[in-house]
């Protein structure tokens, strides 16, 4: 406990799944943690007890994460709240699957813009600041399928790809002063997005896993508390795969 006392983490997209499971992860680790979610609802509500219970300062504010202005207009007011901001993790995502065939421009420019294009506004507003820290850990979170692709999710596939590119580039820009970027890339992880497909799905999916289950949020979580860490203080460019041995 206290890896990560008297650091600030940003993190998108965390009001409940992967997201909050890295919330709380790093708040028992000893951060202050500031969450975006598109609405700050009753689940969003219910993060917010739960990170204040580590008696770290919380807080969460409504975004649109793939809007360029309401990102930077967060991002200001994380500064004014906290005063600093050390980690970013870039989780927000959506899935809007379909075969190429029969995908529409709408699911496609809804998933870039959500999964990758979030990733650049809050990279794009969070880097001047690490660089006046001549500091900071960036994660992106992509995906196993980013690397491999998938049949019936081009879009999501693309976007979990782009944010892989996204990392590496800006770990050689700003490696300089310090900042690193990294990516997770999970596999078959038990959430609110998994439980959503039919159990024939599920089953199936299984079949691929060397380890025989599929991951949990906090699974992921260690991963991100790892690279948010000074544990990986030379770690940067780098995509961790969080997946079972699935597509190894």
């Amino acid at each position: 406990m206290g890896l990560l006392n008297g650091k600030v983490a940003l993190i998108t997209g965390a009001a409940r799944g992967i997201g909050k499971a890295i919330a709380l992860k790093y708040a028992f680790e000893g951060a202050d943690v500031a969450f975006t979610d598109l609405v700050i609802n009753e689940a969003a509500e219910q993060t917010i007890k739960e990170l204040e219970a580590f008696g770290h300062r919380v807080k969460g504010y409504a975004s649109n994460a793939a809007d360029f202005e309401q990102t930077k207009q967060v991002v200001d007011q994380v500064m004014a709240d906290f005063g600093r901001i050390d980690i970013l993790v870039n989780n927000a995502g959506i899935t809007k699957d379909g075969l190429m065939l029969r995908m529409t421009e709408a699911q496609w420019d809804a998933v870039i813009n959500v999964n990758l294009k979030s990733a650049f506004n809050f990279i794009h507003a969070v880097t001047p600041i690490m660089a006046r820290q001549r500091g900071g850990s960036i994660i992106n979170m992509s995906s196993v399928v980013g690397v491999s692709g998938n049949a019936g999710q081009c879009n999501y596939s693309a976007s979990k790809a782009g944010l892989i590119g996204l990392a590496k580039s800006i770990a050689k820009e700003m490696g300089p002063r310090g900042i690193r970027a990294n990516c997770i890339a999970p596999g078959f992880i038990m959430s609110d997005m998994t439980a959503a497909l039919p159990e024939e799905v599920r089953e199936q999916w299984m079949k691929t896993i060397p380890l025989r289950r599929g991951g949990t949020p906090e699974d992921v979580a260690n991963v991100a508390l790892f690279l948010g860490s000074e544990l990986s203080s030379y770690v940067s460019g780098q995509v961790i795969h969080v997946c079972g041995a699935m597509n190894c």
